[in-house]
């Protein structure tokens, strides 16, 4: 009984992923245009601001800005650039976009060896470390190290470029840019990096969803394999369940997190074992 029952769900994933990966489109119209046009637009802002402005240039006009609205929603947005809030929010398109969720797994290792080889290479000091407790906003930890480039923009950048990517239409990846734009301008928010570092963050993190896009595209069939598939949602879950209970130092996000986290994993639950399991025990035997 178990083991016809552990067939049948085998069964019904490589089906489930096969149907998945045929919505999604191995080259989508408009997807590189949009993510290079953005890339280009970061890279062109960061080197305007360094040259321009300093390393330091940009901080204090958007940090005081941002001081005049209300924290939590500088802390809702900056938890966009966790590394855990993409592998929640990524259970809810695994099974249905396969492609997508392989995507950013690809991605993903593009992004981390981006930002943490650039980190300790340049271990630049972040604002709370060169600036007066007087001349800053700071909502949450005060960080002091590795402040380029900033690895919550990378994963912002990461995340919504892989959407952008596969996204239909322009209003559709605009809003996804917009979302992206903001994680970003919340790490200045909350005072705790340059606005060279959000720049080149987005960078990295675009040019890896480029990258993640174009290496699903090449190794597609692993897309689609329930063995691969189902180790990183497992690596996913993973991750996830530790929003549950740790808000990363950011407690007015702390209902937020908590509440995406467990959404994703009862979600998840749903569509890879209980439904199925329902399924297959409705289905009449011989």
């Amino acid at each position: 009984m178990a083991r016809s029952l552990l067939a049948s769900l085998g069964d019904d994933l490589r089906h489930a992923l096969a149907t998945g990966a045929e919505r999604t489109s191995l080259d989508p119209p408009g997807g590189a245009p949009w993510l290079a046009l953005w890339a280009w637009s970061c890279l062109v802002a960061g080197l305007t601001l360094l040259l321009a402005c300093g390393y330091h240039g940009g901080f204090a006009r958007i940090n005081a800005w941002a001081s005049a609205h209300p924290p939590w929603v500088w802390q809702w947005l900056t938890v966009l650039g966790d590394e855990r809030v993409p592998f929640a929010l990524s259970l809810f398109i695994a099974r249905s976009r396969p492609r997508v969720f392989w995507a950013l797994v690809l991605g993903a290792l593009v992004a981390t060896a981006y930002s943490r080889g650039l980190k300790p290479l340049f271990d630049l000091p972040r604002p709370p470390a060169v600036l007066g407790p007087d001349a800053l906003n700071v909502i949450g930890p005060a960080l002091r190290r590795v402040s380029f480039p900033s690895g919550h923009s990378v994963t912002a950048g990461l995340f919504f470029g892989v959407l952008v990517y596969y996204a239909r239409g322009a209003a559709p990846r605009a809003l996804l840019v917009s979302l992206a734009l903001l994680a970003g301008l919340s790490r200045v928010a909350v005072g705790v990096h340059w606005p060279v570092d959000v720049a080149f963050g987005l960078l990295g993190g675009v040019l890896a969803a480029w990258a993640g896009g174009r290496l699903a595209a090449r190794w597609q069939g692993v897309a689609i394999d329930p063995s691969v598939h189902l180790a990183f949602v497992t690596l996913a879950c993973f991750f996830t369940l530790t929003l549950t209970y740790s808000d990363g130092g950011y407690s007015l996000a702390r209902p937020l997190l908590a509440t995406l986290g467990w959404g994703a994993l009862a979600y998840a639950a749903l569509v890879y074992a209980v439904r199925p399991l329902a399924t297959s025990l409705s289905r009449p035997r011989d």
